[in-house]
């Protein structure tokens, strides 16, 4: 068994919890703009102290409105300066947020809220409003939803103005740290989402040992970044934490086709950002330099880039005819790149899926390191994560200070330390399932360690799939319903590290007869002809609308396709209770699924983060 584990460098406090990170900051910065937001073509600077003001008026309309210590509240909302508001209100207030992905559909809203026993809500907009109030006769426990669209935070703060600022401060200061603090839910193997009890001392340990860990990158006097992936995804929400922790200033942009004009305006120093960011950053690029007739030219540079950024990483010595096109490269797209995230962008953040070493190569070139790391929703996101003076381009970095990471003998990451999450909320079975006899978290990925401790992820042991955009889909969620249709045999869901998901899918060759009879069409139709039926392609078409309405749209199947051929025992592709043998498929056809993704998709197309 192989362990790398790194002892903390700050010495844990079991009483402290999150809200004391804000009220620390501003003691020691109160000045200090820790957050932006647009203002006409601009940004205006909100103070730590301002911000802790605003917190504390919001805080005080929850306990207004009867929010007790320990009660969940929900919050469905988009990434923006109010999410951040809400989140520290409620831990000001004592009270427990239950973050829901802004793309959940009503079902899954239901879900959440029932199995967390939350009391109230908090929504952003018209349109979560109407997904809640599908299932709202659904949720007896539900005595609140607040509307942000109609005024939420100013009626709360106007209602709150007769509570104390002794009440806030004793609420604030009830919860220790080994008390919860969030409860985020994450998508099981079974596609039932399961709720992660993260605890107070798991982001403040992990805040203060990362903050250290991290100097270059959330220490630098200046630092900034904006935030675009959701919060409600514990990557962001960390962020979010860490950064008032190290007084980093932090902007919002939810709307990514906004993103690059919000670049060039904020000029961040720093960027959290999942692969499929980057990937569309590097082909933007591409197909501007070929539409422009320079594809030849853009080709050529992102080829030295990588080889500079190779022999750079070896430690060789660049030639000297290297050096002289990096220079006219650097003026013609390297810089021109650079302006397009803000001209200040010196690190990146990377995680949820793996980013490859051709884009991590590239961007190395044009001065902006990525930072690749790892991490689950247990783990309260990162548990390992290359550093600014230890990193190694293709792995995920070794482990940040307070966590432990081994291999079990079968390749299996596990994990133990500060960031560690405490239980799944009230699954006392899955609970034990996740942990070893000695306390460590199984992740169910496979990995290696090099011998300086550096992690590489080589496969996953469970069946989750995570996209390139960093949205964790359960297949099961989509194949079951998918294969109630009586004319489908089998279905795989596909996706993994890809932009969007699809199928694989195969016909019932005993049932299908009868469904074509039934459609008027010829009832000795072959496999093969029906595979391309228009009318069994609309029927196949139904059954996957039926599967994506129980799910966002993030982990909705954008495209399938309808094999010629049977998966059963006898072929190898079923065991002998007919379960899937998914990686057997994914390796047959490996070309279809292939094939699937060929077609190019427009960016506006691609869901990015949760």
């Amino acid at each position: 068994m192989v362990q790398f584990e790194v002892p903390a460098v700050v010495p844990a406090d079991p009483d402290a919890n999150i809200a004391d990170l804000l009220a620390q900051r501003v003691a020691a910065t109160p000045d200090r703009p820790l957050f932006s937001v647009p203002d006409g073509d601009g940004w205006r600077d909100i103070s730590a102290s301002a911000f802790e003001t605003a917190v504390i008026a919001l805080a005080k309309g929850l306990v207004a409105a009867g929010i007790q210590p320990g009660e969940k509240v929900g919050f469905l909302a988009r990434t923006t300066y109010e999410w951040t508001l809400v989140d520290f209100a409620l831990f000001y207030s004592g009270a427990v947020m239950v973050p829901i992905y802004e793309t959940s559909s009503p079902s899954q809203i239901q879900w959440i809220l029932e199995d967390s026993g939350a009391i109230a809500l908090i929504v952003e907009s018209p349109e979560h409003f109407a997904r809640v109030d599908e299932v709202r006769g659904d949720l007896p426990l539900l005595r609140e939803i607040w509307q942000l669209h109609l005024g939420a935070i100013d009626t709360l703060t106007a209602q709150g103005a007769s509570v104390t600022d002794a009440e806030i401060e004793r609420r604030r200061g009830i919860a220790v740290g080994s008390d919860i603090a969030t409860l985020i839910y994450t998508s099981g193997s079974t596609g039932r989402p399961k709720g992660c009890v993260l605890t107070h001392s798991n982001f403040v340990e992990l805040s203060r040992n990362s903050a250290k860990a991290l100097d270059a990158v959330v220490q630098t006097p200046g630092s900034s970044t904006l935030l675009f992936i959701t919060t409600a995804h514990v990557f962001a929400r960390f962020i979010s934490i860490l950064n008032i922790h190290a007084g980093v200033r932090t902007g919002h942009q939810p709307d990514t086709r906004q993103l690059l004009p919000a670049l060039g305006s904020f000029k961040p120093t720093f960027l959290l950002a999942v692969p499929r960011v980057f990937e569309k950053v590097y082909n933007s690029a591409e197909q501007k330099a070929e539409a422009g007739g320079k594809g030849k030219i853009f080709r050529a540079a992102a080829d030295v880039a990588i080889e500079h950024s190779k022999l750079l990483e070896e430690g060789k010595s660049i030639p000297f005819g290297m050096k002289l096109k990096f220079a006219l490269f650097n003026k013609l797209v390297y810089g021109k790149l650079r302006d397009a995230m803000g001209g200040r962008v010196v690190y990146a953040v990377s995680g949820s899926a793996p980013l490859g070493a051709r884009l991590g190569h590239f961007f190395h070139s044009l001065g902006v390191v990525i930072l690749e790391g790892y991490g689950l929703t247990e783990t309260t996101a990162p548990a390992t994560v290359n550093l600014a003076d230890k990193s190694k381009i293709g792995t995920v970095g070794p482990s940040l200070p307070g966590v432990g990471v081994r291999l079990a003998d079968d390749g299996e990451i596990e994990v133990k330390g500060v960031n560690v999450f405490k239980e799944y909320w009230n699954n006392p079975e899955a609970t034990a399932a996740a942990f070893s006899d000695d306390g460590w978290f199984h992740t169910g990925d496979i990995g290696s360690f090099d011998s300086e401790g550096f992690l590489t992820i080589t496969g996953r042991k469970k069946e989750i799939i995570v996209t390139a955009g960093g949205k964790n889909v359960a297949p099961a969620a989509l194949e079951d319903p998918i294969r109630a249709n009586p004319i489908i045999g089998q279905v795989v869901v596909v996706g993994d590290q890809r932009p969007f998901i699809s199928a694989l899918i195969t016909l019932d060759p005993e049932m299908l007869p009868t469904w074509l009879a039934n459609a008027g069409l010829p009832k000795d139709m072959s496999l093969a002809e029906a595979s391309t039926n228009d009318a069994v392609r609309a029927e196949i078409q139904r059954a996957v609308d039926a599967a994506n309405s129980r799910v966002s749209r993030a982990e909705s199947i954008r495209k399938f396709t309808i094999l010629d051929s049977e998966w059963t025992e006898a072929s190898g592709h079923l065991t002998p209770k007919l379960s899937i043998k998914r990686n057997v498929i994914m390796s047959d056809f490996a070309d279809e699924v292939s094939a699937i993704y060929d077609e190019p998709v427009t960016t506006t197309n691609v869901a990015i983060g949760g």
